[in-house]
């Protein structure tokens, strides 16, 4: 299957502190009806860091189980340790699906070769297509473009980088380095148009577990050359893009899931519950936005 498009992050839902398996499926059918083009189970948004293993494979099963082929799945396996990445990506493998999200390892701060060998070594072991996950911000240190261009060389199963420095002038060199073939994808809800404009494919995106609609439309239209519709997309979107993050992802994502009546508002520890002027902020936004509707 194809990594283009608008890939959504998609939250885990809990119910007294085990997942919401209804309320999972439920979600995503919702995404793929809205016209979604790809899920991404156990990443950042859907809290991995406090899943256990047999929750982290629970999720990405009913994941591929519930897309049915219909959209590819990107099931995220990375870790800060190479054996657990390895065992992580192995659970992908076996749910069959269509590919594996590895985030650099964070707090132990590899060098590049450090980060060679890490990806190298998950390669050897399990035989899918791997998309690299860049977010120095979140892990401390920042896979260079060089040695993106190595792995792309040297491991045919890297196809790709989601790519959130945020930083243009290093997804071109990405680019530049990797050549047309190579996959980028936006990890930042605010750099989408310019990551395409500079030949990037699409996005794994926050904002989309509310908006699946628009985020795919925008990556639609800028495709097929509509770039004034794209753009009008992109500033409608804007708002919404800021509230995500009115306090740490995926609080107010899970938030407005919650408030448009689609999972419960429950976060595991240390994530926290919205502060009150922060939800009654993402309130507002939501009902400018006409995703919910504001009691008057």
């Amino acid at each position: 299957m194809s990594f283009t498009g608008a890939f959504t992050a998609l939250v885990t839902p809990f119910k007294n502190n085990v997942i919401d398996e209804e309320a999972y499926r439920n979600l995503i059918e919702w995404q793929i009806e809205q016209g979604i083009n790809g899920l991404v189970p156990c990443g950042t948004t859907g809290e991995s860091a406090t899943l256990s293993h047999a929750e982290h494979a629970q999720v990405v099963k009913i994941c591929v189980d519930q897309a049915k082929g219909r959209v590819p799945v990107l099931a995220g396996s990375g870790s800060n340790s190479t054996r657990e990445a390895v065992e992580l990506t192995k659970v992908a493998k076996q749910a069959k699906a269509d590919g594996a999200l590895l985030i650099t390892p964070y707090y132990n701060k590899p060098t590049q070769e450090g980060l060679v060998a890490h990806f190298k070594t998950i390669a050897k072991e399990v035989s899918i297509p791997l998309i690299l996950y860049n977010v120095p911000g979140r892990t401390c240190v920042n896979l260079l473009p060089e040695t993106l261009a190595r792995l792309f060389r040297e491991v045919p199963e890297v196809k790709g980088v989601k790519e959130a420095t945020g930083n243009m002038a290093q997804v071109s060199e990405v680019l530049e380095y990797c050549g047309a073939d190579f996959i980028i994808l936006s990890g930042d809800d605010f750099t989408v148009l310019p990551t395409l404009a500079l030949g990037g494919k699409g996005v794994i995106s926050v904002v989309s577990n509310i908006v699946p609609d628009k985020m795919s439309a925008m990556c639609s239209e800028f495709h097929a050359g509509n770039l004034s519709k794209a753009q009008d997309l992109h500033y409608e979107m804007s708002p919404l893009c800021r509230a995500m993050f009115l306090e740490t992802n995926p609080g107010p994502a899970k938030t407005a899931l919650a408030l448009m009546g689609r999972v419960k508002p429950e976060l595991r520890l240390p994530m926290v519950r919205l502060q009150p002027n922060s939800e009654a902020r993402l309130k507002d936004i939501l009902g400018q936005a006409g995703l919910i509707t504001m009691k008057k």
